[in-house]
């Protein structure tokens, strides 16, 4: 199948295709007149690495993820200990998220939001003190 088809199958752009193959994440094979073939091994690869992206693994995960998918002697260890430190980076990145929300949320309820100049969110952004209402 062609990369318009391919794109259609697995909803990636037909850029990220290219991309992907730019990087030898997936290599399609050629047709006679240069066009890339994309067989159906090469659509599983496809989908196995939207999802993988989607779940915010990097590319280079993406590559390692996709070496152990196609090693059959891999270890299941070494698969569960590189999602295991995606999902530490997950927790940390909730975490600082939270921690973001927490502080924009109290300078949201210090803000009067009202036509006096004086404004704690502008405040806190600039490192000040918030006590006094806008």
């Amino acid at each position: 199948m062609n990369i318009g088809q391919a794109s259609a199958n697995c909803g990636l752009p037909a850029k990220t295709i290219r991309y992907y193959e730019d990087i030898g994440l997936i290599l399609p094979d050629r047709t006679d007149n240069g066009y890339r073939d994309f067989s159906e091994t090469h659509m599983h690869k496809l989908a196995f690495l939207s999802r993988a992206r989607g779940l915010g693994f990097t590319i280079e995960d993406c590559r390692t993820l996709l070496s152990l998918y196609e090693d059959t002697d891999r270890a299941s260890a070494d698969v569960k200990a590189m999602a295991r430190e995606h999902l530490d980076k997950i927790s940390y990145k909730i975490n600082e998220l939270k921690a973001m929300q927490a502080t924009l949320s109290e300078l949201v309820d210090k803000c009067h939001g009202d036509d006096r100049p004086n404004c704690p969110i502008l405040q806190g952004l600039a490192g000040g003190n918030t006590t006094s209402g806008c």
